[in-house]
């Protein structure tokens, strides 16, 4: 083996020796099926504003729900 070959060899060991001491890895949080809608929905994909209407639907209808609740138990 050439002195060439013997210091490319070293090089590469040191890469991979250096590239395993990276930083942790932890795992990432997974998204919730809201944040993936809302997400989905600000994208310009045919049919993401429908998506975001949907969302907008759905918070208005869960809050008159709630103010409906909240008027029966006298709150």
């Amino acid at each position: 083996m050439s002195a060439r070959q013997v210091i490319l060899v070293l090089a590469l060991g040191g890469s991979f020796a250096l590239a395993s001491c990276g930083t942790s890895h932890t795992p990432k949080r997974a998204l919730t099926e809201r944040e993936r809608d809302s997400t989905l929905g600000k994208s310009v994909i045919p049919g993401a504003a429908g998506v975001t209407r949907a969302l907008q639907v759905s918070d208005s209808a869960a809050a008159q729900a709630q103010r409906m609740d909240r008027s029966v138990s006298g709150q």
